[in-house]
């Protein structure tokens, strides 16, 4: 099985690309965004530390984190984002490590993708046996973000100015998927990539 980390800038359309992936593919997608939720559900070990941290405001009444108090909660303050990413990041990572032993034991896939944004950033590149950039132009991410986000260009400006810069992506990855024209250019990229593995 190989496991390869999805990665790229907002608006990219790393999610079409994972999808098509899925669907033809012998494999498994883990999405990190939907790992960082399950981490921070009740029982789960960063669930008490988050309650500690932030205090009880942010419980909804059957016990669960109520997002909108938790952000309302870290809103402005680096110091408690960073405390919050401190305990959220190692705790999605120790549960991605779990699933790909997981997988491995299972020896029933191909592939494991995972996808997350900060996969560089997060040190995911010795976790993974490669790295893909989802690459797209600024302009078609901005579309694109516009047009199915509702985006503003304000907040678009500071997602982007907040992540990787392209040379940076480019660097550490060993593959780049261009995904700035049609979608079954993208696609037909990925068909020759991981045609080569099968």
């Amino acid at each position: 099985m190989k496991v390869i980390g999805i990665t790229g800038g907002v608006g990219s359309g790393k999610s079409a690309l994972l999808a098509y992936i899925s669907e033809k593919y012998n494999c498994r997608v883990i999405l990190a965004d939907e790992i960082a939720h399950k981490v921070k559900e009740p029982g789960q070990e960063a669930y008490s530390r988050l309650v500690d941290l932030l205090s009880t405001d942010i419980l909804k009444e059957d016990g669960a984190i109520h997002r909108g108090r938790m952000a309302a909660k870290i809103f402005g303050s680096e110091s408690v984002l960073e405390k919050v990413n401190e305990i959220i990041h190692p705790a999605v990572k120790d549960e991605i490590l779990r699933h790909i032993s997981q997988f491995r034991c299972e020896k029933k896939t191909d592939f494991l993708f995972i996808e997350a944004a900060l996969l560089i950033e997060g040190g995911y590149l010795e976790i993974v046996d490669e790295m893909w950039y989802i690459f797209a132009r600024e302009d078609i991410r901005r579309k694109r973000l516009k047009e199915t986000r509702n985006y503003t260009d304000e907040k678009i400006d500071a997602i982007m100015k907040s992540q990787l810069k392209e040379d940076e992506f480019r660097k550490k990855c060993s593959t780049v998927i261009d995904n700035s024209e049609s979608l079954s250019l993208a696609l037909r990229q990925i068909d020759e990539k991981l045609g080569e593995y099968l």
